[in-house]
This record gives structure tokens, sequence and C-alpha cells, in this order.
């Protein structure tokens, strides 16, 4: 760790939310990197990953830093190793197969249990059974697992967590019992961190579930948003939490100013999102009202997106230029919102020797890509910087209900997860 010995551990956890919501956490991780003194993202003492946040969790415990993965996920051609969105939706063609070859098994079942000799069944009683013959899930994981299984094999960077440095937790959830599932803990550590981020990613009906030692695992997000408890039972004393999924509020939105909208006209995926998005906000807060009474010696810092931020909830992640968009509006969010709320994390941060840097915050430090750096995050900020000028400016704006702080602060109107 950088600089001088910390007396407590700091954590970090960071909640799913697709792809879109791990590009939001990585320009909001750029963020924090930047302005956050006396702590290195890439060395901090324990790490919990729930969905597509244990894929970033997973590449900050590897070493690989924010602005690197940046480079990877908005497809910089100069990047070694980028990552191609088609790998989120090539078809799962096995288990395409593995399901039809069992419909011939069920017809003749359902047949037999309509037309038999034993007393008639109704034809939907008898024929239910044929949706054991539905696949699954609609696309295949096991690229996901390959890629990062190839990322990780990498010089100065391990699949197996028994071979890090730091702790680190992917989330996910057993299917047959419904419990949370912390690989990397005692007894799940032996999974490679590959399988884990692609059974924690599982979510039912895109993916299928992952099979690990002939248990089956979902999304770890099922259970709860972050398991930020899994790092503050490791010993975490100060925990940095990333949640992107908040639910679009569109008259906050309307009366700042945006186009008026109406969720339902956007499809069934945008109702399903935002129905998700809202129950995920309600069990959060009941979870923060909970870590600040079984952990009341521990910070837990939030940041999130603002409930009218259109950016995160509209964004496009097969186009280029939204991916940018959104990682760059991820960071100036969370610098906006660290600025606005310094007052309140610098006596949280300072009791774990961590401090915020003034003049990252006021714009006095120039953010232009490092010399040599693939994939620079803010090569293209100059052209634009009329327009973030004033987006800054609108997100600096007060939020209701947006202040927060760690556990012994006074301001926790901010949820954590459940």
């Amino acid at each position: 760790m950088s600089g001088r010995r910390r007396k407590s551990k700091v954590g970090i956890a960071l909640a799913g939310g697709g792809p879109l919501g791990a590009i939001y956490e990585i320009g909001a991780l750029v963020a924090l990197e930047e302005a956050l003194k006396g702590v290195k993202l890439t060395e901090c003492d324990v790490y919990v990953g729930v969905s597509s946040g244990a894929f970033v969790a997973a590449g900050l415990a590897n070493g690989i830093s924010p602005r690197e993965m940046h480079a990877m996920l908005i497809l910089d051609r100069s990047h070694s190793d980028p990552f191609d969105p088609d790998l989120l939706l090539r078809p799962a063609f096995g288990e395409f197969a593995r399901r039809l070859m069992r419909m011939p098994e069920l017809m003749q079942a359902a047949a037999f249990a309509y037309f038999g000799t034993t007393p008639a069944r109704g034809l939907f009683e008898s024929f239910a059974r044929l949706t054991r013959g539905l696949p699954n899930g609609l696309f295949d994981n096991n690229a996901i697992a390959s890629y990062l299984s190839r990322l990780f094999s990498q010089p100065g960077r391990t699949d197996d967590f028994r071979k890090l440095r730091r702790q680190l937790f992917v989330v996910a959830t057993e299917l047959d019992s419904g419990k949370s599932a912390p690989f990397g803990s005692p007894g799940l550590d032996h999974v490679p961190i590959s399988e884990a981020v692609k059974a924690s990613a599982a979510l039912p009906g895109l993916y299928p579930p992952a099979r690990i030692d002939g248990r089956d695992y979902v999304d770890g997000a099922m259970k709860k948003t972050l398991h930020a408890s899994v790092a503050l039972k490791a010993g975490a004393k100060l925990l940095l939490c990333i949640n992107p999924l908040v639910p679009y509020d569109a008259d906050l939105a309307a009366r700042s100013g945006a186009k008026p909208v109406h969720i339902a006209d956007r499809g069934l995926v945008t109702v399903l999102s935002q129905t998700f998005r809202a129950l995920i906000q309600s069990r959060m807060q009941v979870g923060m009202e909970r870590y600040s009474k079984e952990f009341p010696d521990a910070d837990v810092v939030l940041f999130e997106p603002a409930q009218d931020d259109a950016v995160m909830f509209f964004a496009n992640m097969f186009s280029y230029a939204d991916r940018r968009r959104l990682a760059e509006h991820a960071y100036r969010h969370t610098l906006a919102e660290l600025r606005r709320r310094a007052g309140e994390l610098e006596p949280v941060l300072a009791r774990h020797r961590v401090g915020l840097d003034r003049a990252v915050l006021e714009g006095a430090t120039p953010m232009p890509a490092k010399a040599g750096q693939a994939g620079g995050l803010w090569a293209s900020v100059q052209p634009l910087g009329e327009t973030l000028s004033e987006l800054e400016k609108a997100l600096s704006r007060e939020k209701p209900g947006r202040s927060q702080g760690g556990n012994r602060n006074a301001a926790k109107a901010a949820p954590s997860d459940a």
C-alpha cells in the first residue's frame, strides 16, 4: 500500500447492473483513484463483486487499474486484449441442443398423460411438462469465462483466489437452496475466479445457471445488491461502494429540464429494468440500517448515479460513443459528488488515513491520458469541454435524498445493500 501503513482495512464493494453498470463503475473508480489520497484502488485489503461488479472487482484484485479496464471495455483497438460486447450475446447453442434432445421424451410423456388409460387430465396440465424443454438461458456465458481466464493468466495475474495478495469475494446465488455463495471464502476458494464471475453474472433467463462441482449458481444480486456484509465481516472498516442500479425518476428529470418520458412507452425491457431497479433500491435502504447496527465501527460510503440520470438509464452498451460517454459521465458525476459531499466525507475518510485531493476536485489538475497509455480515458475531453462543463454544473446541484456518509455519520439517507 502506498504511503504509511493504515490502521484499518479498506474495502471495495461493487454491485451489478449489466455491462453498462460495469462501465459506470469503472468511470466512477477512475474518479475515486484520482481524488482519494492515501489509498490505491488496486491495493485495497478486500474486494467484493456481484454480477457485472464481480468482473470489475476481480480486475482490481488482479492489479488491473480502472484506467486499464476502461481501455478494454470501450473497445480500444490499441489495447492488447479488448473486450468485445458481442461476447455477451453469443447464442447458447449447447443449452438449446440439450433441451431439444429432451423434447421427444417429454412429448411422449405428455401425450400418454392426456390420451392414456389413466384418468384424463386437462390439455394444459398434461402438456405443461413441455416447459422443461425450454432453454435455461438464451446466451452462452462460457465466452465470458474464457475471456477472463485468458486475461487473468497473463504475467502478474492469477485466476486462483488463493494466490491473490488481497481478499476477493465473488458472490453468486446457489439455485437449489437459494443461499448466497461467496466464492473466495474457505471451501469455495478452489473455484477459478473466471468461473466464479460467470456464476455471479448468470442472470436467469439470459444466461444458463453455471454448474460448479455439481451445484448450479445464478446471479448474486438475486439475494442482495452489494453483499457489503461480506467485506465488513472480513474486517473492512472503510468500505467504498458503487451501485449503478437506481430507478429512473422521470418526474425529477422533467423538473430539471429533460424531455418528459413515459417508461412504459420504451417497451418491456425498459419496464423490467425500472422494476428491478426499484426493488434493488428498497432492499438497499433496509440494508443500511442493519449495517449501522451490526458494524458500528465501520464506515460505508456509497456512490450512485442521480435518479434523473438519463445517460445511465438509456445508454446503449453496443454503441462505442455511448460507452465512452457513460464512463466519462460517471467520472464527472463522481467528482461532483465528492466535491459536494467533501465536508461530510473528509472526517469519515480521515479516520482511516484517507483524504480528498482538493486540487483534483476543483479541477486544478489536468486530466489528459498519461503519456504512452493506450486508450487514455479522457483523450476526447478537450472537444467536449464546454458541454461537459454544463453537465457538471447540472450534476453538482443538490439532489433530494443524495447525501450520505458512513455508518457513524448522521447523514444516512442514501441506501446500502440488503
